[in-house]
């Protein structure tokens, strides 16, 4: 006799045909539910708005999963009429330093902050949960998890766990109150002390908390007496083809490049590499794949380095993956803060497949530093570590000069998308 599948209802805001990172953790997830015998219910917004497209996207949805839209209604839909291209930054997350923003962006930064709270999509809440009690109780559905940011879908899956019982699994993609960005929304201390309140609910309502990384986890422990996993993002397999390395000597950052993320470090060691060396000056090109704050470019160009680099802009995530195949170095750059330590980049798994070594620059004790150590996939740096960089990005040249640059990866298999979907499954059986 045939076992009924388990039915897992996943809210979540970015699906496909939306881009960028937040989108493939739980699209991954849901292509490999069915192997593990359950069957994947996906709860979106009809009308969305996605700072980022990727239609190639779409055909990647699983044809086992029930896709279920319902209507929202967003505040970016009306600011976008007095300014687009503000407020379709703003909401990709690419927030402009303090000392460069325009009136008009912290008008919008001050409303998002405190306006908004927690984030835009609030408005998105009451109707949804309205939809899917009915639905829930229609359907026989035990057990539902809520993905964040947007954090104001946890406020639907407490609203139904407040209503009906219902076993819940908070997905925190990225921290909450302690996310690099959270202090640049000019909140008051009203909105600080909301959003803590409604993190704190959140942590101590759900049945089981899930983070991304060691140290969120240690985060909010200090919240919460409830259980909390531990599952990273990963790789998947993709079906293109190794690629002939680059002719020149590539270093490729791939993914949003914004503001506090700016490695002058970098930059520096760079300039002088290109000014010291003439065979590395004629050698050396710097790919920026995806969406690049001004204040980067900006800083490139006093470095000197504006000639050297080929600004690529946004591609899809199968052309992010061929630039990953085909560059010498793939850089990894996080904000320099002690609260972006638990961010462990999703772009990261991808790199450490494309068998290419990583560069990577953040803040001391950061949680990825320690993958790419023990998968031996590149080299970590502080802020600091300035001669060190040069050092290692002089060595890397003289590699490649000898056509000896590779890597050996270790340990990959564990961050495979489908052995993380086994281990939620079992968080999952866990909870049933």
């Amino acid at each position: 006799m045939k076992t009924e599948p388990k039915k897992l209802l996943i809210i979540t805001y970015y699906w496909p045909p939306a881009g960028g990172p937040g989108v493939q953790r739980w699209l991954k997830f849901v292509k490999y539910l069915p192997d593990f015998g359950v069957q994947p219910i996906v709860f979106i917004p009809e009308n969305p708005t996605y700072p980022i497209v990727d239609d190639a996207l779409v055909s990647e949805i699983s044809d086992k999963a029930i896709i279920l839209k319902q209507k929202i209604f967003e505040p970016y839909q009306l600011a976008g009429i007095f300014s687009k291209k503000e407020t379709k930054k703003i909401s990709s997350g690419i927030i402009p330093n303090q000392k460069k923003q325009t009136f008009l962006e912290k008008i919008l930064l001050w409303v998002r902050g405190n306006l908004f709270i927690p984030d835009a999509r609030k408005y998105w809440v009451e109707p949804s949960v309205d939809y899917l009690k009915k639905y829930i109780q229609e359907n026989k559905i035990y057990t539902i998890v809520t993905s964040g940011p947007p954090h104001s879908l946890h406020l639907i899956g407490l609203q139904l766990k407040n209503d009906l019982k219902i076993n819940w699994l908070a997905d925190f993609r990225d921290p909450w109150t302690t996310i690099g960005y959270h202090k640049a929304l000019k909140l008051s201390s009203y909105a600080a002390k909301k959003h803590k309140a409604l993190e704190k609910k959140v942590l101590t309502t759900a049945d089981t908390i899930i983070v991304t990384s060691k140290t969120t986890k240690t985060e909010f422990k200090v919240i919460t007496n409830q259980p909390i996993e531990v599952i990273t993002n990963g790789y998947d397999v993709e079906n293109i083809p190794r690629q002939k390395l680059d002719e020149k000597f590539t270093m490729s950052h791939i993914g949003s490049f914004l503001s506090d993320r700016n490695p002058a470090i970098l930059w520096e060691v760079l300039s002088e590499l290109v000014s010291e060396n003439e065979n590395f000056a004629s050698r050396f090109q710097l790919n920026l794949i995806g969406k690049v704050s001004q204040e980067i470019i900006d800083s490139i160009s006093k470095f000197n380095l504006s000639n050297y680099c080929n600004l690529v802009g946004y591609v899809s995530h199968n052309k992010a993956i061929v630039f990953q195949k085909k560059s010498q170095i793939l850089l990894l750059i996080e904000i320099n803060s002690p609260e972006t330590k638990s961010i462990i980049p999703g772009k990261l798994f991808e790199y450490m497949v494309s068998e290419r070594p990583i560069i990577a620059i953040g803040p001391k004790e950061s949680d990825f530093a320690e993958i790419i150590t023990t998968t031996n996939t590149g080299v970590f740096f502080t802020y600091d570590e300035k001669e060190r960089l040069k050092k290692t990005i002089l060595a890397n040249f003289e590699l490649y000069l000898e056509n000896k640059l590779q890597v050996y990866p270790i340990g990959l298999q564990q961050y495979s998308r489908k052995n993380l979907t086994e281990k939620l499954v079992q968080i999952l059986n866990q909870n049933s």
